[in-house]
């Protein structure tokens, strides 16, 4: 099965409705959709109806990625920081409501350490995930001192988490993240890493070693969809068409190169 991020480019107001954009993902030959969780970046009121528009074109939904925007707060004994716990859990709560499985969550950059606060917010949120069975996949970006201190506090089978592979080569180079963690592995992020802003190009575009990478995934064990996290940035030239069949193109490479 082999999936892609919603909201992949092509208008910083989503210049495609959804309802198109599902159907053209699904028409590429995508089985299904990893799902932006918020009304930032430009998109805007109703993004919880994704879930009915993308279940209707034909999609299975993988994850669903949870906002950003205030993710260095966590620890923070203030209202922003209990902000992004209430918002967190509100995401568990949708995920139980509307049948997605994984909710994927930025942990706070190295220089906001994680703290005894953002600790018992983690627990709070984990417990509340193992009520409702959702999984909560914890995302490698310039976060390793906290990621590893987050994985080793919570062996929970719902705390688990999500490899971003040009992350990993922005921030992470020296150390084998699969290897290390890939026995809690829940989701996949899978982009190149080079281009206008050195990372989300489609894969074999890029300067990573795919052959590797996707030799340590299939070493994991891991069972879930070969989902792509692209934008459009480097690919202006192409219509939203274009740019689904390229990258559809590109994702049944990979899995076939994890299941070989």
């Amino acid at each position: 099965m082999v999936g892609i991020y919603d909201c992949f480019g092509y208008g910083g107001s989503f210049d495609v409705p959804f309802e198109e954009r599902y159907k053209l993902i699904k028409r590429a030959g995508f089985d299904c959709v990893m799902l932006w969780w918020s009304d930032k970046f430009g998109r805007g009121a109703g993004y919880q109806e994704d879930v009915h528009l993308a279940t209707e074109a034909g999609l299975e939904i993988e994850n669903m990625h949870t906002p950003v925007h205030e993710q260095n707060d966590l620890s923070s004994d203030n209202l922003n920081g209990e902000s992004v716990y209430q918002t967190y859990l509100q995401c568990v709560k949708d995920c139980a409501v509307f049948h997605i499985p994984t909710m994927v969550i930025h942990l706070l950059a190295d220089q906001y350490p994680v703290n005894e606060l953002g600790l018992k917010r983690l627990e709070k949120l984990i417990d509340k995930a193992e009520e409702k069975e959702i999984q909560i996949a914890f995302e490698n970006l310039d976060n390793i001192n906290n990621l590893d201190r987050v994985l080793n506090t919570f062996q929970s089978k719902f705390a688990g988490y999500c490899y971003d592979s040009c992350h990993h080569q922005n921030y992470a180079s020296d150390i084998d993240l699969l290897n290390k963690y890939g026995n809690r592995l829940m989701a996949l992020h899978l982009q190149d890493n080079g281009g206008k802003y050195n990372q989300h190009q489609l894969p074999f575009d890029g300067n990573i070693d795919w052959e590797d990478v996707m030799r340590k995934i299939t070493r994991t064990g891991y069972q879930g969809a070969t989902t792509l996290e692209p934008m459009n940035w480097d690919y202006e030239d192409l219509s939203i068409g274009e740019f689904l069949e390229c990258a559809y193109q590109k994702a049944k490479r990979l899995d076939k190169m994890r299941h070989n």
